[in-house]
């Protein structure tokens, strides 16, 4: 049977048409599937790597879902300033729709990167003080996201109802995060009003840790670790002087803990992330701006408990902290 060439052309372009159609029922629409999102952590850390996860399964509790509506670009700058500025510019040139931006450094160089690409930020401790928003009520510009500035007064509370005879109190941070020199001094502020004395040492890489352990293990109590990143990435070398010394760590975020730390009253990461991942959700749907969004403080903290770390520093957790606290062995 003789079929002409217009007719062919014809039939071709109707079964394009349906396909299309057919694309378009299943989800895969136009102003969906090329949602770009960019993530870009500081270093790799327990902390920071569950926020980078609790960040992408926020996002897909809202219907954004990686390899169906989204796509996301995670990049690792492993501490590393150039690193962090090199990625920048690539989100920037890949025009993505929204970024996540894990940590201070993280959220600073992507901001002075873009004014208009959306940007929030999670495992930040002050925003306004790292020059990221005017203030934590309006940000004013195209930054926002979550705080995960540490409950100071709870977390001492805690320290002196576990261990009730601490006088002073160790700490160390590295002097270039912002975020830790925050926490520092409010940590000064209020073990002061409670009667305690605080030593601190400062440093500036993980190799410097030992060496402030060391200067301060024999002078103090107990020692007090706030959200630092830095100090996050090597916990073992310092429960390696505190343990022998009998000297317990309590710290800011329960990872610490799983690590081997005594105890926290702190932050959930993933659940920061996942805190995090509504806030882009409502960004990318057109809800809100960054510019209106509020900095939210982590909605969940809980008393965590190392189980094994207390009997081997031989300290007694009180029946009443253990009975609703997460416990690790």
């Amino acid at each position: 049977m003789h079929i002409s060439k217009k007719f062919k052309a014809l039939v071709l372009g109707a079964s394009l048409l349906t396909a299309s159609l057919g694309f378009a029922g299943c989800g895969q629409s136009a102003d969906t599937k090329d949602v770009k999102i960019g993530v870009v952590q500081l270093v790799e850390h327990n902390a920071l790597d569950a926020a980078n996860k609790g960040f992408a399964d926020g996002l897909k509790e809202r219907g954004f879902e990686e390899g169906r509506n989204i796509s996301i670009d995670r990049q690792n700058a492993q501490a590393d300033q150039s690193n962090l500025q090199n990625i920048a510019q690539r989100f920037v040139n890949a025009k993505m729709n929204l970024v996540c931006a894990i940590a201070t450094p993280a959220a600073q160089s992507m901001a002075n990167a873009t004014h208009d690409i959306p940007i929030v930020g999670t495992a930040i401790t002050d925003y306004v003080g790292a020059k990221l928003a005017a203030s934590n009520e309006k940000p004013g510009g195209n930054v926002t996201g979550t705080s995960d500035m540490s409950p100071i007064k709870e977390q001492i509370d805690l320290m002196l109802k576990i261990c009730p005879t601490v006088k002073t109190i160790g700490v160390i941070y590295c002097s270039s995060e912002v975020n830790s020199e925050v926490q520092a001094k409010a940590i000064a502020e209020y073990a002061e009003s409670r009667g305690l004395k605080v030593r601190t040492a400062t440093i500036s890489t993980v190799n410097d840790i030992q060496q402030a352990a060391n200067s301060l293990v024999g002078d103090v109590d107990a020692f007090f670790e706030p959200t630092d990143n830095v100090m996050a990435s090597a916990v073992p070398t310092l429960l390696a002087i505190t343990n022998p010394a009998k000297k317990p760590v309590f710290c800011s975020e329960n990872n610490w803990v799983k690590a081997g730390a005594l105890a926290t009253y702190g932050i959930d990461y993933y659940k920061l992330g996942v805190q995090t991942g509504h806030m882009a959700a409502d960004i990318l749907e057109g809800k809100k701006k960054p510019a209106d969004m509020p900095i939210e403080m982590a909605k969940e903290l809980k008393v965590s408990i190392n189980k094994k770390n207390a009997e081997t520093l031989g300290i007694e957790i009180p029946a009443d902290i253990l009975k609703d606290a997460q416990i690790f062995e």
